[in-house]
């Protein structure tokens, strides 16, 4: 289908006529035929491969074997590829050649004063024309969400009990050559991509017609010899001049300007709609601690906490590096063009908020933490296991306090945020929009204009007879006697 209606804003009922603003439109419309034509090819074809494919499958369902239609299947899909490619093919051809004409049609015009008389005139609306509708879509969605967990609940297990043995030189020093990282760490990223390409064409039945349509003379006069400015083609305001050039014939030849007295409408829809958006979840606790320096006065402080009652060390005595990262990218490419209507396009809301995290295994902390207390009763209660179960104990406490603190913080912060966009939805509200519009008529651009010819002779005679009446016949070149009979009514 073509981007959208050719039109020129010069040209609107009861104007004036420049002959190039009309001549460059119906060169457009001539470029834009071949492409509507390869396109209809294009679409009929199409159907003609659904249907096929549909009518195949309803004959096996009635045990009927499709054999010899699939065979004529191949010759359809040929005639499809071609179609597609002359389609192509034909666009790229024509586009490259309507770009010089676009850029001729000018969105501000001047141009000289319509002759009609306005307070006269009455513009008639008459169900001349057809209401018909084009339209061509297509849609991809598409919608991916992965997640990665790098260490489990059983890896945290581990990483606490070689941490807590303190009593072993060489499970110490392996502590501090791998710098004791990563109690948790996982992504998560949701992807979802819609592309939607809609484009309609519409006709409509209700035409504009000036009826009756009544010129002021004296105005057209000015407007000829404005257009006219040769000496030998001017109109001059006197009788015997005027009667001369009333008396002549007409020919098919002669110079006139011609006034938009009537058009039928169309209107078009062109949109196009990409959005892309992607959500990037991670979390991250990372523990370094000084060996060397930890090693002596942990079990010691471990061992008067679990004498004591509580659980665990202070807070000083680790450094706990704590992150939480959540992005949200929203590409959205949007474009719509019409043709004849104006539309309202709504935006629509997306919450930007933090993932949820889940647990790997299906098992949660607290069972890990219950796991591991079991443990820890049926060791010896000496010192150094006191110090490894208050280590522990505290390990998990502190992962658990510090996971729901990290993403309660976040979610405060981003609770109510919200970004406005344009999506696929809002490009189906503006067609339904314009669909109802299009039911309701009303609407569009020009595509059928009706020309009403003016010519030297025709207001020469006008003139005799508003000044001169007795002088020649009266010759009507408007519809001055329809108004003044309609007035007298």
């Amino acid at each position: 289908m073509p981007s959208s209606i050719p039109y020129s804003p010069s040209l609107v009922l009861g104007s004036v006529v420049h002959p190039t603003a009309i001549a460059t439109l119906l060169e457009m419309s001539a470029l834009q035929t071949p492409v509507d034509a390869a396109q209809d090819t294009l679409n009929s074809f199409i159907s003609l491969k659904r249907g096929l494919e549909m009518t195949a499958s309803e004959l096996v369902n009635m045990n009927i074997d499709p054999k010899d239609l699939l065979a004529k299947m191949p010759d359809v899909d040929t005639q499809l590829e071609k179609a597609a490619v002359t389609y192509a093919t034909t666009r790229v051809q024509q586009e490259l050649q309507m770009q010089p004409l676009r850029a001729k049609v000018q969105l501000v015009n001047a141009g000289v004063e319509s002759p009609i008389d306005y307070q006269r005139t009455v513009i008639k609306p008459m169900p001349l024309a057809a209401d018909t509708l084009k339209m061509d879509a297509q849609y991809f969605s598409f919608d991916q969400n992965e997640q990665k967990a790098q260490n489990t609940i059983s890896n945290i297990q581990k990483f606490i009990t070689l941490a807590g043995s303190y009593g072993d030189a060489e499970g110490g020093f392996e502590m501090a050559k791998t710098a004791v990282k990563q109690i948790n760490h996982q992504r998560q990223m949701h992807k979802v991509a819609g592309t939607l390409v809609l484009t309609a064409n519409c006709t409509h039945r209700q035409a504009s017609v000036l009826a009756p349509l009544v010129l002021d003379v004296d105005k057209a006069v000015r407007v000829w010899n404005q257009l006219f400015a040769d000496a030998k083609d001017k109109l001059r305001p006197d009788a015997n001049s005027m009667a001369k050039i009333a008396t002549q014939v007409g020919s098919p030849g002669d110079k006139s300007f011609n006034i938009i007295s009537g058009a039928t409408y169309g209107s078009s829809f062109v949109g196009m709609v990409h959005i892309l958006r992607k959500e990037t979840t991670a979390t991250s606790q990372e523990m370094e601690s000084d060996v060397v320096d930890f090693q002596v006065r942990a079990a010691k402080k471990d061992w008067i906490s679990s004498a004591s009652g509580s659980l665990g060390v202070e807070d000083t005595d680790a450094d706990d590096e704590k992150s939480l990262s959540s992005r949200q990218e929203i590409t959205s490419h949007v474009t719509v063009i019409t043709s004849g209507v104006i539309l309202g396009i709504a935006s629509a809301d997306i919450q930007m908020a933090v993932k949820t995290f889940s647990v790997e295994e299906g098992k949660s902390t607290m069972d890990a933490l219950a796991a591991l207390a079991n443990k820890a009763n049926t060791e010896i209660q000496s010192t150094q296991a006191l110090a490894a179960t208050a280590r522990s104990g505290q390990a998990f406490t502190d992962l658990q306090a510090n996971t729901v603190q990290s993403v309660l913080t976040k979610l405060g912060e981003m609770q109510g945020m919200k970004v406005k966009v344009l999506d696929v939805n809002s490009l189906m509200t503006a067609f339904d929009n314009y669909v109802a519009a299009a039911r309701k008529g009303g609407i569009g651009v020009p595509i059928n204009y009706y020309l009403k010819p003016i010519t030297r002779t025709q207001l020469a005679q006008m003139w005799m007879n508003k000044y001169y009446p007795d002088r020649l016949l009266a010759i009507q070149g408007d519809d001055t006697a329809a108004a003044d009979a309609a007035a007298g009514q």
